[in-house]
Formats: structure tokens, C-alpha cells, sequence
């Protein structure tokens, strides 16, 4: 989160590719290849190897956090690291579907040494090419009538891809500011939740802007990315490798097409580069903006490419929104015009509105939770947190959906699924003053199962009382998982 008035880091965004660096320009983390004389299998010593390479992400990471516009003339030697690769191989998700090539995790582990040398050569000669991705489709989340695009990359591009941007994270990681927590490593979507609650709730915010952009992952500018990457990466062959990422395509009903701007959702490095991307058109104008034009407080929270702006005045807000359109448009982006809204509200938005004759204040939503104006038994304000209906419901479709295709498996492994369900929902959803939504989903859940069980046969009764003992046997009860957001806010700031 971001509040108050600060200091701004350094200019917003270059606006041409920087220069090559200068000669004598030398990198902290210069890093060396195999000695001669040394062979690959000293190399596979995996003790001595994982030291070293954490040993030099932690150089990059105090090079970049003692120059903040030093640009690093030779990373892809960690990349290519057999050490590396082998830690983004065992990262990767183990039953994850196959790309073009069918390969599949536990394929290539049958020759994982061989492979991880064969693949490090290759990325070390140049000869490394990325295959196009395969494309698929899922339900979007709380609007399963809506499908997402994914991309299915080849297993070899998922390892290069890990391997690349846990190194280009322990660069860009001593950047990115501290109200952008998506998909960064020690951060969570309730760290975002717990500071947009502690901002709108002890800052002085009257109005929030919930804010969309339309298609970002689909319409980011590949040149601008090239010219963020180049901010800081000056070595050629990374920028090289990124772009063929960028560039491959995707193969779709037989048919290859190119890409000419986006990145792929679902491949390793795309988060890294969304937030990269953000980074320069999004965080750094709104702390200029928050320091040279606010004339109130203003608190900042995203999360990827969904975010909250907090404002004092409604004045700043319009300002804000007129701005942030231009912003976004010079860079290729727009936001989601139905999606996007500055509405009141805030500890006097309550008040307010009354005294104008005007109903309750608007709600709005982010990361799965509506939020809304509220008030303790105390009388003391509070943001209350509940489950987005659309995603509730549509979590029940896709559960009532499985349970009957499991109708006939034995009742101990249909109970196994409801109680990771259940345990699954409440880890996410079981904040404070959400458990009475938590616990309508546990009700609801056991409905679905005592239906498909009683549909089982037709001799078959499952009466009230058996299905209480079953959900009691398989069924956690429902409990907070989370504290309030100002007791865990307040430990990590």
C-alpha cells in the first residue's frame, strides 16, 4: 500500500531504447563459466552448485539495490546454470498438460542430467528456439459462461522461462514498489487485501476508483516491454531470448499465429513481465502524480493488473481517472469502461449520502471479495470483506459438477474431495466477518453431496441423520483462518 506524500524514485519511463552500455561499464555479478578442464558432471555437485547460485542472485540483488540505474551486462550465464534449470524443473507443477511436443515432467526426468546439460548448451550456443504454445481455454472466475485464453508451453520453455525470471526477479524485485503485491515472491493477495483494508480505514478516503484494464495481458506493447527490460538488462541475449518468448505464437486448431503484441497467460515469465510492464506505466507515474498533484491523501493497492486507488477528495479522483486514461492509452492500454468506477466511500460515505437523500454507498470488488461500508458493534467503521457472489456460485457449479461425476466411487473418497474443497474455500475465503458467507458454502456443499448420494440407486436411502455423520466425519467445521487485516498489516510494515 502507498500513502502519504514521499519521494519519488527517478524519472517515469524512458522514452527511447537506452544506449549500449559503455565499455569500461562493469557488472557487480559477473559471473564465470566452466573453467577449462572442468567437466559438466563437477558441475552437478548439487550442494556446492546451490550455493553458488543462490550465492549470485544475492549479488544481483545487492548490485541492483545499491545502483538503481545500473544496467547488467551479463545475466544469462545464470540463466543457463544446470543448477537453475534443475530448480525451475522441480518448481514446475508436476501433472501440468503437456505443449505441442507432448512431453510431459515425468518424461523428462527419465534423463534429467542429460537433458538439463543438453538444454544449457543450448542456450549457451544461441541454439535454443522456443516452440509456439498450444493454446486452451478455462472459465473465468465468477463468470464461467466467459472463457480465458491460456497458453500451454512445451516443458523445455517453462524450465528457461523459471530459470529466466527468478533471475531477472532478484533484479527487478529491489524496483517494484511496495503497493504492488501480485505475483511477487513473499506477498499474497491478503497482504493486498489486509493493506487496501488498513489504507481505507485509517487514511482519510472518502472515494475509491475501482479501476479494469481491458485485455492487458492481450494487448501489451512489445516495444514498450523491450525498452522497460532494457532500463535496467544489458545483455543482449536475455532481451533476445524474452522477445522470442514474445514473438512465437501460438498454435490453435492446427492453425500458427504469430504474436504481434500480449504475452502469454500461463507462461513462467509472463507475471514477471505484467508487473515489469506496470512498473513503469502504472507505479512510478501515480507516485509522481500522488506527490506533485494530490492535494489529499491517496492510498495505492494492486494486485497484477487489477488495482484500487483510495482519494480524500472527489476532485483528485477525477483528476486521477482523466489522467490515467491518457497514461495508459500513450502506452497501448485502456480500462474497462463499465468496469471502472469512482464511487464514494469511506468511514463518512454512510453519513454523507444520507444527508443528501442518497441510498447506501456502492460497493466494490477485488480479489474475490465485495467490499463494503460497515460499522463494529462499537460503532467504529470497518470495511467488511464477503465472498463475491459470482464466485460462490460459481464455485458450487463446478463442485455439483464434480460430485457427479464421482456419483459412484466409494463414499470415503467422495468425502476425501468435500473436505479439500471445503478446506480449500476456507483457507482463501475465512476472514474475520466473512464466516457466515464460509458457512453457507459448507451447507450448500453438503446439500450437493447428500443429492448425488440419494441419486445413487434407487434402493439406496441416505437419511438426514447419516448425512450428519458423514459431515461430520469429512467435513471440517467452518473457522477464521485470517486475523484482521490491522494485526497482520502491522506485523509485516
Amino acid at each position: 500500500m502507498m500513502h502519504g506524500h514521499g519521494k519519488s524514485d527517478r524519472p517515469i519511463v524512458p522514452t527511447k531504447p537506452p544506449n549500449e552500455a559503455e565499455p569500461e561499464a562493469k557488472e557487480a555479478v559477473e559471473g564465470r563459466g566452466l573453467a577449462k578442464g572442468r567437466t559438466p558432471e563437477r558441475n552437478m555437485f548439487r550442494t556446492q552448485s546451490r550455493m553458488s547460485m543462490s550465492s549470485a542472485l544475492e549479488r544481483i540483488r545487492q548490485a541492483a539495490r545499491r545502483d538503481r540505474g545500473q544496467r547488467f551486462t551479463a545475466l544469462l550465464h545464470h540463466v543457463y546454470d544446470v543448477e537453475g534449470l534443475r530448480r525451475a524443473y522441480f518448481g514446475l507443477k508436476r501433472e501440468a498438460a503437456p505443449g505441442i511436443d507432448g512431453a510431459t515432467w515425468r518424461q523428462y526426468q527419465e534423463g534429467l542430467e542429460r537433458n538439463l546439460l543438453a538444454l544449457s548448451e543450448q542456450i549457451k550456443r544461441g541454439a535454443y528456439r522456443a516452440q509456439p504454445v498450444r493454446r486452451a481455454y478455462i472459465a473465468k472466475a465468477g463468470e464461467p459462461q466467459k472463457l480465458r485464453a491460456l497458453g500451454v508451453l512445451v516443458l523445455e520453455d517453462k524450465i528457461v522461462q523459471r530459470a529466466t525470471a527468478e533471475v531477472l526477479g532478484a533484479l527487478y524485485e529491489q524496483d517494484f514498489v511496495r503497493f504492488s503485491y501480485g505475483f511477487r515472491p513473499a506477498r499474497s493477495p491478503h497482504q493486498a487485501l489486509d493493506a487496501l483494508s488498513v489504507g481505507i480505514t485509517q487514511r482519510k478516503v472518502n472515494w475509491v476508483l475501482d479501476a479494469d484494464i481491458r485485455g492487458f495481458f492481450d494487448t501489451l506493447d512489445h516495444g514498450w516491454l523491450v525498452k522497460f527490460i532494457e532500463h535496467r538488462v544489458a545483455d543482449r541475449r536475455v532481451v533476445r531470448l524474452i522477445q522470442k518468448w514474445l514473438k512465437v505464437g501460438v498454435l490453435e486448431e492446427g492453425k500458427h499465429i504469430e504474436s504481434e503484441m500480449g504475452t502469454v497467460q500461463g507462461g513462467s515469465i509472463s507475471p514477471l513481465l505484467a508487473n515489469l510492464y506496470l512498473h513503469y506505466v502504472f507505479d512510478l507515474w501515480v507516485k509522481q502524480w500522488r506527490k506533485l498533484k494530490a492535494q489529499g491523501d491517496v492510498i495505492v493497492v494492486r494486485f497484477g493488473d487489477d488495482f484500487v486507488v483510495g482519494f480524500e477528495h472527489r476532485e483528485d479522483g477525477e483528476r486521477f481517472l482523466s489522467e490515467l486514461v491518457e497514461r495508459l492509452k500513450r502506452f497501448g492500454l485502456e480500462l474497462h469502461a463499465r468496469k471502472t468506477r469512482l464511487i464514494e466511500f469511506g468511514r463518512h460515505a454512510e453519513e454523507d449520502r444520507q444527508s443528501r437523500g442518497e441510498g447506501k454507498p456502492e460497493t466494490f470488488n477485488f480479489l474475490g471479495f465485495t467490499h463494503s461500508c460497515a460499522k463494529t458493534r462499537k460503532g467504529r467503521f470497518v470495511v467488511l470483506r464477503q465472498t463475491m457472489r459470482k464466485r460462490w456460485q460459481s464455485k458450487l457449479k463446478e463442485v455439483k459438477a464434480e460430485l457427479r461425476r464421482r456419483m459412484h466411487t466409494p463414499v470415503p473418497a467422495m468425502g476425501q474431495y468435500v473436505r479439500s474443497v471445503i478446506l480449500g474455500y476456507m483457507r482463501y475465503y475465512a476472514v474475520p466477518m466473512n464466516a457466515v458467507s464460509v458457512s453457507d458454502f459448507r451447507m450448500a456443499v453438503g446439500r450437493l453431496w447428500w443429492r448425488v448420494l440419494k441419486r445413487r440407486s434407487q434402493k439406496a436411502r441416505v437419511s438426514r441423520a447419516q448425512m450428519e455423520r458423514r459431515m461430520a466425519r469429512w467435513v471440517p467445521q467452518t473457522h477464521v483462518c485470517h486475523p484482521y487485516p490491522w494485526q497482520r498489516f502491522g506485523v509485516i510494515t
